[in-house]
């Protein structure tokens, strides 16, 4: 099997897939041809991390809800120094920070997402609304008053759902640019030295963002977090007696987890949706003369590009088969979500933007591990579009197509620059 996108090397056993920088720019060159041949495959990551990928959306679906997959952090910590000595130097923050509810498994799981469910239900999201609206409104009066020719992502995209989490949270956004910096690179392809750099200055800004909310609490999510944490520092299990606590290692977990996806998923969101509209004038026309299509369009931009392309990591327990391929135990586990979005045995004509398709998407994940913050992303979404839309009838691309540039990621799915020009 051959592809722009990987070679197979030669040497390993049915091949090992090589997930190169081809890959990250447009991981849908490649996934028809793995759903039709291999739909679980043994790869190697940017990272030089051995992997099995998982493509069709059956099989996805199912393996998002597999107890036989496991996400505990330190499990997963271990996997890595047997495959690779470089993992070994992981920053101690890069550790810290994995140890929240995305990488643990039931009882722990069940405990943390417990602590933060109440904040994300939907009457306490669309309480959000008017203030969302209010942040869409002033983000978008400031593009008005300025350049012609803006890039959105840092107009609009970014700072609407960073100003929203951090409010929620009750993070001052002074240091936004700095977060969005350590963000990109912690999940990006780039050398371990550059990661790890990225993880520790991450690590220390969220140690001293709770100690500063122990200190000084407020009336918010994250100082009802830091409310939570047990007295002890030491960052120790926690017992079914206390399952109303946290330990600090947890807490300070659980902040970057909120912080980091309550922005990034809204980012690409957005992004990524009115890049696929500005490629689709007849799309672009139809939502514009019909807003209320927007709840609809929205879930077509989540299952059509998606913000992220693969589902964080997993790691089988014990041997277990999917698509008839045997996984042996202690191998990491990778979901394509991209790819099950686009699978034509789930969706008809997949690869085409339809605002009118009415078919559940994994965007969000699928099972325990279902975005937490999913009904906030698409209100989110929601919010943006009909402020773009309305504001910015004549908007456009600034640039061809071509010359747009993708994240060096294989989690994210999502642009460096969206730059547009307001006036057509």
């Amino acid at each position: 099997m051959t592809s722009t996108n990987s070679r197979m090397e030669a040497g390993e056993p049915e091949g090992l897939l090589e997930l190169g920088p081809d890959f990250m720019t447009d991981p849908h060159a490649l996934y028809p041809l793995l759903r039709r041949e291999r739909p679980v495959v043994a790869a190697r990551s940017p990272q030089g991390l051995r992997i099995w990928l998982v493509t069709r959306y059956r099989d996805v679906r199912a393996a998002l809800n597999d107890p036989r997959l496991g996400k505990d952090a330190a499990h997963m910590e271990e996997l890595l120094r047997v495959q690779s000595a470089s993992q070994r130097h992981r920053s101690r923050f890069a550790l810290d920070l994995t140890s929240h509810m995305l990488n643990s498994d039931p009882p722990d799981h069940t405990r943390l997402r417990k602590l933060v469910n109440r904040a994300f239900t939907g009457r306490a999201i669309a309480a959000l609304r008017p203030r969302i609206e209010a942040i869409a409104t002033e983000l978008a009066d400031s593009m008005a008053a300025g350049p012609r020719t803006v890039d959105l992502i840092d107009t609009f995209a970014f700072p609407m759902p960073l100003t929203v989490i951090c409010e929620i949270l009750g993070v001052a956004i002074e240091d936004r640019d700095a977060f969005r910096a350590w963000s990109n690179t912690t999940l990006s392809a780039a050398p371990l030295e550059e990661r790890k750099a990225a993880a520790t200055a991450m690590g220390e800004y969220m140690v001293a963002l709770v100690a500063d909310k122990r200190e000084r609490p407020g009336d918010d999510m994250l100082s009802e977090i830091v409310r939570a944490t047990e007295s002890s520092a030491s960052g120790t299990s926690i017992g079914t007696e206390d399952a109303d606590r946290l330990s600090t290692r947890e807490a300070v977990s659980m902040a970057f987890l909120l912080l980091l996806a309550g922005h990034e998923t809204t980012v690409n969101l957005i992004s990524n949706g009115m890049l696929a509209l500005l490629r689709h004038p007849d799309r672009l026309a139809e939502l514009r003369a019909d807003p209320d299509l927007t709840p609809s369009a929205v879930e077509e931009f989540l299952r059509y590009d998606g913000p992220l392309n693969l589902a964080t990591f997993r790691h089988t327990l014990e041997p277990v088969t999917i698509a008839g391929t045997e996984i042996p135990a202690g191998e990491v586990v990778i979901v394509s979500l991209a790819s099950a979005n686009r699978d034509p045995d789930r969706y008809d004509r997949p690869d085409e933007l339809d605002l009118h398709r009415d078919a559940p998407n994994l965007a969000f994940g699928h099972g325990i591990h279902h975005c937490l913050g999913a009904p906030l992303a698409r209100l989110e979404g929601d919010v943006a579009f009909r402020t773009l839309l309305g504001r910015f009838p004549a908007m456009s691309l600034a640039v061809e197509p071509a010359e747009l540039s993708w994240r060096d990621s294989t989690l994210i799915r999502g642009l460096t620059r969206l730059p547009v020009r307001l006036d057509g």
